[in-house]
């Protein structure tokens, strides 16, 4: 059985695993940086992208989710999780993982009052996939090797890059599980070449 981890540092991380496990694959709550070399796939959930990466570093995630990533295993990053990502943050010369090749704008749709939902198209996912935006950032710009697989009023909100999947807003937020369910097919093919 394919197993999904979510990082459970902060955020809605219980909710992806309902997600994840409505799919038909297991889900599991990763609060220790072991439990990678258990898991075929990760998701960083959302949250607040500077208290996640200070409990990453205070528990010693960094590198290992570098790694886990570096290895082939397919990396989804939702809303803060897209920040932890990306290679660039507008305004930060902080990055976090930088392992996709994309410019974030943080809480660039404004702030939690803002927060609103919009139904969108998602390219090879659904084509009224009803999206939930929490202080969401947005991508300004994605390299040569990603692809955008959705916008929302001119700016993208979601994009993939090899292995590698990103979008601004919460999706286990919603009873819509195919945005994770495209996620756990990625990482079910990954399984099947790591294999090789």
């Amino acid at each position: 059985m394919t197993t999904i981890g979510v990082l459970g540092l902060q955020g809605a991380f219980r909710e992806h695993v309902r997600s994840v496990e409505a799919t038909g694959a297991k889900g599991v709550v990763v609060k220790k940086k072991e439990q990678l070399d258990e898991i075929d796939g990760l998701i960083i959930p959302g949250g607040e992208s500077t208290t996640m990466r200070r409990l990453i570093d205070k528990y010693d995630f960094l590198e290992p989710i570098r790694q886990f990533g570096k290895s082939g295993k397919p990396i989804f990053g939702t809303c803060a999780g897209l920040i932890l990502l990306a290679s660039e943050i507008d305004g930060s010369y902080d990055v976090h993982l930088g392992v996709m090749d994309i410019k974030v704008r943080r809480n660039a749709f404004g702030r939690q009052r803002d927060s609103f939902e919009a139904s969108l198209n998602i390219e090879g996912v659904a084509d009224d996939f009803n999206a939930v935006f929490i202080r969401a950032p947005y991508v300004e710009d994605v390299g040569e090797d990603a692809k955008v697989l959705a916008r929302y009023d001119g700016h993208i909100v979601a994009a993939q890059q090899g292995h590698y999947l990103a979008c601004s807003f919460h999706p286990e937020l919603t009873d819509d599980h195919r945005i994770t369910a495209h996620f756990v097919k990625m990482v079910e093919e990954s399984k099947k070449s790591l294999a090789l």
